[in-house]
């Protein structure tokens, strides 16, 4: 069994600045998550979208963000759990918990922090009929390892940041890159619109727009998908392929934890805002956008102050009866559990006699 001071349900950049605050206190963190990465939906969804709401950074790239966070925490040295999903929550004999996986892996902290985010994550699949008989033969919801598609013929359904940000990418990566969308206007970064037209007028992408994959043939393996235009006057499309990828998002929902007995308010979790992002089960907490209170902000930002807030608190209940003097970073420096400190060079005074 895993045990930790403080057990944090999500790996998403609220997650992760967990960790951070947490260590400041000298509380030792482990993360648990259902995605094979850290960083959550910056990493599996857009990790080149720009973020412009991040204090200092007048742009930062989601991907660049979870980078930090990660280089930031690296001194207090967490433990990870990744690509299995928080199963269920069982309260000890001792006041603390065990969350054990989907995969039956079990932890065993004294405080439970849910920061999933918008929760657990269902791929969007377009309606084909047999497409599930394709999974992992062929059809995939999202890119895990680009390399899997080196000089492959692919499919990419899908007209926001995701589809077009790794339709560009894989044309350095697969033989044939296709980009079908139902419509004739793109929803990502005007930047990734504009390069993916530019790609295509050079042949290094295929796009086709006002049109849908609507069906997939193959025996063992996807060999061929038929794309269907709304315009009437184009017959359908057959294309030999490899690799079929629909991106057309993420659906959110909380799955297991919903049932954990957390008071839930349209899908998010509600929480004491006033004192410490505290849940209606003690020792159980919920920041980011999980959770929810009057004047709810669905910031990383707003992420960030909470779980701030949240470990001062968290603190007290690991640590019963144990006074904790709050001191800045300017004043305290930044002691990692690796050895490292990092503090403010000291000023010499010298008395000239």
């Amino acid at each position: 069994m895993i045990k930790t001071d403080m057990l944090i349900i999500g790996a998403g950049p609220t997650g992760l600045f967990t960790v951070f605050e947490a260590g400041l206190l000298k509380l030792k963190t482990h993360l648990i998550d259902a995605l094979a990465q850290p960083g959550g939906q910056c990493s599996e969804i857009y990790p080149k979208k720009p973020i412009y709401d991040i204090p200092a950074f007048t742009e930062i790239l989601a991907g660049d963000l979870v980078r930090n966070l990660m280089e930031q925490i690296k001194p207090f040295e967490p433990g990870f759990t990744l690509g299995e999903r928080a199963e269920t929550l069982d309260k000890l004999e001792d006041g603390s918990f065990v969350v054990t996986t989907n995969k039956g892996t079990k932890h065993n902290a004294p405080v439970v922090v849910i920061a999933g985010g918008l929760g657990s994550f269902e791929p969007r699949k377009p309606p084909i009929s047999n497409i599930v008989n394709f999974e992992d033969t062929g059809v995939s919801y999202m890119i895990k390892d680009p390399e899997l598609y080196r000089d492959k013929k692919i499919v990419i359904a899908g007209g926001g940041d995701s589809a077009l940000d790794w339709a560009i990418f894989l044309t350095d990566v697969a033989s044939e890159v296709t980009l079908v969308h139902r419509r004739d206007e793109f929803r990502g970064a005007l930047d990734s619109v504009k390069k993916a037209a530019e790609l295509a007028k050079l042949g290094k992408i295929m796009l086709v727009t006002k049109a849908e994959v609507k069906e997939l043939y193959g025996t063992n393996h996807l060999e061929a998908v038929i794309l269907k235009h709304t315009d009437k006057d184009k017959e359908d499309t057959y294309l030999e392929v490899d690799h079929f990828i629909p991106l057309f998002g993420l659906s959110p929902k909380l799955g297991p934890i919903g049932g954990w007995g957390l008071e839930i308010e349209k899908n998010a979790i509600k929480v004491n805002n006033a004192k410490d992002y505290q849940t209606n089960i003690p020792g159980v907490y919920a920041i980011g956008d999980v959770n929810t209170y009057e004047g709810k902000l669905k910031l990383i930002l707003s992420g960030f102050h909470e779980a701030a807030v949240m470990c001062q608190f968290a603190y007290q209940q690991i640590n019963p009866g144990k006074r904790y003097v709050m001191k800045y970073t300017t004043v305290g420096g930044v002691e990692g559990f690796d050895g490292s400190k990092k503090e403010a060079k000291k000023e010499v005074v010298q008395r000239i006699l």
